[in-house]
């Protein structure tokens, strides 16, 4: 079967198809993405503006109208901390639902941070132990911890590397004054999220997810990804620490020359380095893996099991189920 996951996050707006079944597991078929940084689109308020709502519903009906056309069985819809912590975001999710009739559903935090860390568990499997995962959105940062599927702890801090430079880092380079600045509000930031750790265990794999860790880990020298997804990847905190202390002199055009560097991404890479290295400071930990599975696979997988238990295509209240608008689609004179 077909299924698809329809990712709103603050610094893409991305659709991922798979083939996959119980049990086995899901091979992209195809995606659909724009970079769209609603956390951009914020005005002085908190509210997401008019400009980023229409880009927003743009870009979801054409998703919706992708997975129809590529047969999706069954689609799941939901968003993260750009809508979560907007002043507005129920007004938002609102508009959506009623110019695309999609329903995107919220996830707070800690579900962002559980189902990350429940794909980082099926990647690794039961032999890799306990385990930390660490990932850098363009709004949060999520960490959690476990032995099992599901982490014993998952939180969430508003560190996201797109709305740290957009508060913090204005200028390009950034002056040393504001990279100082930065650097102290993260581990503030940090701090009590991680005494929510303390007296769980040392992790076997500490693993990083997300793009904004596979850049940092091919900056510093990892395989790129046209290498797939089964070589292994790693970043080692005094490798961290060279790099951010190198691009926190550079402009974001000459990033653009370092590899696995996007032109959407160059930005933002220094405040995602400095939480990086905060993170792994702060842990205790000498370097991180980079696993390629997130967010979107951990949906994927725990859709799956629901259909062991829940029958074939029963949907989950989140769950939009493309059939009638393939058939709407299908229906509509090229």
């Amino acid at each position: 079967m077909r299924l698809g996951v329809l990712d709103i996050g603050s610094n893409t707006v991305h659709l991922l198809l798979v083939d996959a079944h119980p049990g086995a597991r899901p091979v992209p078929f195809a995606s659909h993405k724009r970079p769209i940084s609603l956390v951009q689109y914020l005005d002085t308020d908190g509210n997401i503006t008019d400009e980023g709502q229409h880009e927003l519903t743009e870009f979801v009906l054409e998703a919706w109208e992708f997975a129809a056309r590529h047969k999706a069985d069954d689609l799941l819809a939901f968003c993260t901390s750009a809508i979560r912590e907007a002043t507005n975001g129920p007004a938002v999710l609102a508009r959506v639902k009623h110019e695309t009739t999609v329903t995107l559903q919220e996830l707070t935090g800690s579900e962002e941070a559980s189902m990350t860390f429940f794909a980082v568990r099926r990647w690794y499997g039961w032999g890799a132990g306990p385990i930390l995962n660490l990932d850098i959105g363009g709004g949060s940062f999520e960490m959690a911890f476990g032995q099992d599927e599901l982490p014993e702890v998952a939180t969430s801090v508003p560190l996201g590397a797109s709305r740290l430079t957009r508060d913090w880092l204005a200028e390009d380079p950034p002056s040393a004054k504001s990279v100082k600045e930065l650097r102290r509000y993260i581990r503030a930031t940090l701090a009590p999220a991680v005494r929510q750790f303390d007296g769980l265990g040392r992790a076997n794999v500490v693993a990083g997810t997300s793009k904004t860790f596979r850049s940092l880990a091919r900056v510093a020298g990892a395989a790129p990804s046209a290498a797939g997804p089964y070589v292994k990847r790693t970043l080692n905190a005094t490798d961290l620490g060279v790099w951010a202390q190198r691009i926190s002199a550079m402009k974001s055009e000459d990033r653009l020359f370092l590899p696995g560097v996007s032109e959407a991404r160059a930005h933002q890479l220094l405040a995602g380095a400095l939480v990086a290295e905060a993170a792994l400071e702060m842990f205790k930990f000498k370097k991180i893996r980079i696993c390629p599975w997130a967010l979107r696979e951990g949906l994927i997988l725990r859709r799956l099991d629901q259909l062991v238990f829940a029958g074939p295509l029963d949907p989950a209240p989140h769950v939009m189920e493309p059939a009638a608008a393939r058939q709407a689609i299908e229906a509509t004179p090229a």
